[in-house]
């Protein structure tokens, strides 16, 4: 069985993960948004239907980005408290 300080530094190697991920959400929110962006610019002026559904499809993976990195934060403090109170 690990010892208390094996513990913790798996611990601190989870979260050092999770920080990496927060980088590529990160990373994937711009082009997310940038991706929006450009479809925006794209389609300005046309009659399509259901443009307004799609540009409202980005901004809902974008969000949904900006959830993952909440429940992420959460998790790793929740993972420092469990560490700390080894």
């Amino acid at each position: 069985m690990a010892n208390i300080d094996e513990i913790r530094a798996g611990i601190g190697r989870a979260n050092q993960q999770a920080t990496e991920s927060l980088g590529a959400l990160r990373h994937a929110r711009q082009a997310i948004e940038e991706a929006g962006a450009a479809f925006s610019q794209n389609i300005y002026g046309t009659a399509q239907n259901d443009a307004d559904d799609a540009r409202a499809r980005f901004a809902a993976a974008s969000e949904k980005i900006d959830e993952v990195e909440q429940a992420l934060h959460i998790a790793m403090q929740s993972a420092d408290d469990v560490a700390s109170r080894l």
